[in-house]
């Protein structure tokens, strides 16, 4: 038996958008399931978003604290942004969103881990890069407004890191997602065994 999730798709026999928000919106769809029987379904759909690792050459993670409006709760997080246009390069994403919001850039970038957020209630997908080989960005930097104009950065050791998401002290799912997959990866063989960083991604198809 193959550990593999696999795509499949069940039988859509309505499906409407009672909410259409500014970047996502909530679809209901009328499902048949094995038995015959059409259940609802309402979920967030989302555009699907990337997150950045960018760790150091002191085994540093460069990591933002923003405050979330929803959980109400100031959270530490990677870098990260929507991807606002359908078929974007990720990697395209990644390295804007790096760029606006720490000012960095990086040399080299490999794909760390692929995950969807919360797969019961919402088809949002997110793809966690590794970049390594860091260095402050030319040019001006992004102007920040709304929650990021609040926003603070830091540097932190990855071994911290692992600890506070292993202690319940860190909740962002990009970030505790990315530093237990880079803790596994160096305990795996290094960063040299990831994927690259064009590697396919089923969840997002996107164009090179």
């Amino acid at each position: 038996m193959d550990i593999v999730d696999t795509p499949e798709s069940w039988e859509v026999v309505a499906s409407r958008t009672p909410f259409e928000g500014a970047k996502t919106a909530v679809r209901s769809d009328q499902v048949r399931m094995p038995d015959s029987s059409v259940v609802r379904r309402d979920y967030q759909a989302h555009p699907g978003s990337v997150c950045v690792l960018a760790l150091d050459e002191e085994q540093r993670v460069l990591v933002l604290n923003q405050f979330r409006h929803p959980v109400r709760h100031r959270l530490w997080e990677l870098p990260a942004g929507l991807l606002d246009v359908p078929g974007e390069n990720p990697l395209r994403a990644a390295r804007r969103e790096l760029y606006e919001e720490a000012h960095v850039k990086a040399e080299d970038w490999r794909v760390l881990v692929d995950f969807f957020a919360s797969p019961g209630g919402s088809d949002e997908a997110i793809r966690v890069f590794l970049a390594r080989d860091l260095s402050e960005a030319e040019g001006a930097r992004y102007e920040v407004s709304e929650e990021e104009a609040d926003m603070q950065l830091a540097r932190v050791p990855l071994e911290e890191l692992v600890r506070g998401v292993l202690a319940g002290e860190l909740g962002n799912p990009g970030l505790v997602t990315g530093v237990l997959a880079l803790s596994a990866a160096l305990a795996a063989g290094g960063p040299d065994t990831l994927r690259p960083a064009d590697a396919p991604w089923p969840a997002r198809p996107y164009e090179a």
